[in-house]
């Protein structure tokens, strides 16, 4: 039984119809005094994905996959998870459907609505389908997983991670993983099934249990749900993805991401290292109207020496007992032009865990790891029960290198309430060292706790209309003057799948 949210959070500053409409995203005409030795003007603010920007749509079928199998618990008898029957015939309908631009549709029939796969490879030009009433479940056999050759060892913990192929690999450019809506509102559905038993682990546990355990040492080799590498224009869309055994979407080294109109459903609590959408390495990226639950980060954007991550818009996307949307902790690319704007995190998921590491907007990074993150917008943000509704800190862990210094320049936040904060509550702002501090702008910024850490230092802030000010070890603050804005009006839909179209909240005021 899901948890009831009598009283939370959503903004109503929704840009929604201007952003499907092509318009450029609103920029504020920030025009303060100018203070003594600080800029004439006010932080510049991000653009975010490059527009126009429109929605997804269902592509036409190219196959179709009937189910023939059924449960009503999630799992399914012994030689039928030891071997599971819809991997070959899925995979083969995607090998004969690449290239056509069309999708291959997974279906129910009758009282059949499940299947039973493991890793599947969708190839470019075409689209994985999964039907509403359909539910694709991943094996549990971790040797379904194993990928040739690696070192690490699928289902085991070992010194490095990575062992496993993902459920759902992109192996080409324009592809995509979509689902389709019932007339009550439910998604198509793919299940990872991470508190089930692996078969041929190292253990007799599942694959949260094996997350749990490498705490203590070493890396966990699970599966994640849908991962690309090196493709371009992958979208994910309309599909409701539940308690995966890893990350739920990771997409990397590439360019045109969309993931928009979803629903992540897995725990707060006993499902570590379950981020919900997680773009690396990724330029032009648009993540919308989504609703997700998770373990981990709701989003995080992070990026490898050498290859940035920029140009990306996050809109309506509602965050429930997650680790917050964040920036990094690798940062070394660079990462730059990220707009977050109408979003609501919720410190609770809808099962009423509280979130394992509860924090709202966060940058995060380390020497060895860091890089210059510049030009990050957030705006209309509304949070409940988070205890770390602000948070950037170059120094995430403990690290001593001297080379991929965190740098974090141009971060504009307009437009934040919090309400509803536990016992503790505090805020971050930390730059690296005097020569390179957090340059922030914070306007239109109310919390109802406005405690904040004693590691504050170097930050070079600039405020308006808001009740926290960071202080701190060199820190400065100047007026921005009078920022054009609100502090938001907040309310929020109990999570769910997201709603067919629009913001699930009432119209912007």
């Amino acid at each position: 039984m899901k948890r009831a949210h009598s009283c939370c959070f959503l903004s109503v500053g929704v840009l929604v119809g201007s952003f499907l409409a092509g318009a450029s995203p609103a920029a504020a005409d920030v025009t303060p005094s100018p203070a003594p030795g600080g800029p004439p003007f006010g932080l510049p603010t991000a653009t975010g994905a490059p527009l126009p920007v429109t929605p997804p749509s269902v592509p036409a079928v190219c196959q179709q996959v009937q189910a023939r199998l059924s449960t009503s618990n999630g799992l399914f008898p012994g030689p039928v998870e030891a071997a599971p029957p819809d991997t070959t015939r899925i995979q083969a309908a995607l090998d004969a459907c690449a290239g056509s631009g069309k999708a291959v549709d997974l279906v129910a029939t009758g009282a059949s609505n499940a299947f039973l796969s493991g890793p599947l490879f969708v190839k470019g030009d075409e689209y994985l389908l999964v039907d509403a009433g359909a539910t694709l479940y991943a094996s549990r056999n971790a040797g379904d997983y194993q990928k040739p050759g690696d070192v690490a060892k699928c289902g085991y913990i070992a010194s490095q991670d990575n062992g496993c192929y993902a459920l759902i690999n992109m192996d080409g450019s324009n592809s995509g993983v979509i689902g389709t809506r019932a007339p009550n509102g439910n998604l198509g559905t793919i299940d990872g099934r991470g508190w089930a038993t692996i078969i041929n682990g190292e253990y007799d546990e599942s694959w949260w249990a094996l997350g749990e355990q490498a705490k203590s040492g070493g890396k966990q080799n699970n599966p994640m749900l849908i991962n690309g590498y090196g493709v371009n224009d992958v979208t994910i869309y309309q599909v409701d993805l539940t308690d995966s055994p890893f990350f739920h979407i990771l997409i990397q080294n590439g360019t045109g991401l969309t993931v928009w109109g979803i629903e992540i459903d897995t725990p707060a609590v006993g499902a570590r290292n379950t981020d919900g959408i997680d773009p690396k390495n990724e330029t032009d990226v648009v993540i919308a109207h989504d609703m997700v639950q998770d373990g981990d980060d709701c989003v995080a954007f992070t990026s490898d020496p050498g290859t940035p991550t920029e140009n990306a818009t996050v809109e309506d996307v509602h965050c429930y007992g997650t680790h917050g949307i964040s920036i990094g902790s690798p940062t070394a690319g660079g990462l730059s032009n990220i707009l977050v704007r109408d979003v609501s995190l919720d410190g609770y998921d809808s099962f009423g865990n509280q979130s394992t590491d509860d924090n709202g907007i966060r940058i995060k990074s380390e020497p060895g790891h860091g890089g210059v993150v510049h030009l990050v917008t957030y705006e209309q943000v509304c949070m409940t029960g988070v205890e770390h509704p602000l948070f950037f800190t170059p120094h995430y862990s403990s690290s001593t290198s001297t080379q991929y210094i965190p740098i974090f320049q141009d971060i504009v936040v307009d437009g934040l309430r919090a309400t509803g904060s536990p016992s503790p509550t505090s805020s971050l702002f930390e730059g690296y060292s005097a020569s390179e501090p957090l340059q922030i702008e914070l306007a239109h910024v109310i919390l109802d706790n406005t405690t904040q850490s004693s590691q504050n230092a170097y930050v070079q802030a600039r405020v308006d209309d808001s009740n926290i000010i960071p202080a701190g070890m060199d820190v400065t603050v100047t007026s921005a003057g009078e920022v054009p804005g609100h502090v938001p009006h907040c309310v929020i839909p109990p999570f769910g799948p997201p709603p067919p179209s629009g913001p699930p909240g009432p119209p912007a005021q």
